[in-house]
């Protein structure tokens, strides 16, 4: 499966930022795709950019020093948006210690940090040894989440210190205001890995792909793809949150551009089981269960555009 890492880093710290973009490009040329703000095109929307590929991505990467830490963007802005989707298990946090830092004293020391035992990479003598372990460390979390059995496990890379002890799984009850949220969370997500794909289509399709995204409304967008390398090879969704309004499911999608909300040939469904809240991906062909919010995104784009003769490797 591709991964997306998310870099989140203060622009005082840009010279590390360059230092690991330099040492990530065999991880690049192993499929990773790695996305910071720099990214941003003139005339484009910074907020909208960023909680875009936030919610496309798997890996969050955090660059931490004094810098970040004091950084309200960073820190309350992307990170807190991190912590909700890690709790959906759409995203894995890893904190990258840059300089010494108050990281213990914040949710951060709950994952396990990078280099080994979250030594500042400038304490380092050859900082080139500290960015390689940083390296090693993530090719393992990308071989790890991209195991088949990767949907039954924990999406966070959580901190211990020592791994014989056993956590307790505790037995809850889920209310309608929490599956709301999490179907809103869901939408969210689902939205923003379409818009960022279809941007990717256009980019890199090679003038053989096109892509058009386009929001409905506060709770639908469309989207058409045109396969020009074969004839007449085209699809369209519409995907709609439904607000509990119809038993169609929490979304529901029709393979159609601007369908009308009285229809349907599909949804997803949050689900519950005696501990989390999980995602269904139901149709008249296929059935999936336990996803998360960024599986079912994911799940739900190739089915779109394998009707446009689109498949990835």
């Amino acid at each position: 499966m591709a991964v997306r890492a998310f870099i989140s880093y203060s622009h005082a710290d840009e010279k590390s930022l360059e230092r690991l973009h330099k040492h990530l490009a065999m991880l690049r040329r192993e499929g990773l795709h790695d996305w910071s703000d720099n990214k941003i095109l003139p005339g484009q929307k910074v907020g909208d950019q960023i909680a875009a590929s936030l919610a496309n991505s798997t890996l969050f990467l955090a660059l931490l020093s004094p810098d970040y830490l004091a950084s309200n963007y960073c820190y309350e802005n992307e990170f807190q948006k991190a912590q909700e989707l890690a709790a959906a298990g759409a995203i894995r946090i890893i904190p990258i210690i840059l300089e010494p830092c108050d990281w213990l004293s914040s949710p951060f020391s709950e994952y396990l940090a990078m280099p080994k035992d979250g030594k500042p990479i400038s304490e380092f003598t050859n900082q080139n040894i500290a960015y390689m372990n940083v390296v090693d460390g993530l090719r393992k979390v990308i071989e790890d989440i991209s195991k088949p059995d990767f949907a039954a496990r924990d999406s966070t890379f959580m901190r211990s210190f020592d791994t014989s002890i056993r956590r307790p799984k505790i037995k809850q009850d889920f209310d309608t205001i929490q599956k709301t949220e999490f179907a809103d969370q869901a939408f969210d997500v689902i939205q923003a890995y379409f818009e960022n794909s279809c941007r990717e289509l256009n980019e890199f399709g090679e003038g053989l792909l096109k892509a058009k995204f386009e929001r409905m409304s506060a709770t639908a967008f469309t989207c058409l793809v045109v396969n020009r390398g074969k004839h007449s090879a085209e699809a369209a969704i519409t995907v709609q949150n439904t607000k509990g309004r119809r038993s169609f499911g929490d979304i529901s999608y029709v393979f159609e551009r601007h369908a009308e909300n009285n229809s349907s040939q599909g949804s997803i469904s949050v689900e519950a089981d005696d501990y989390n809240m999980y995602l269904s991906m139901n149709s008249f062909s296929r059935g999936d269960s336990k996803l998360t919010h960024q599986q079912a995104a994911e799940a739900l784009w190739k089915q779109f555009v394998e009707k446009a003769g689109i498949g990835y490797e």
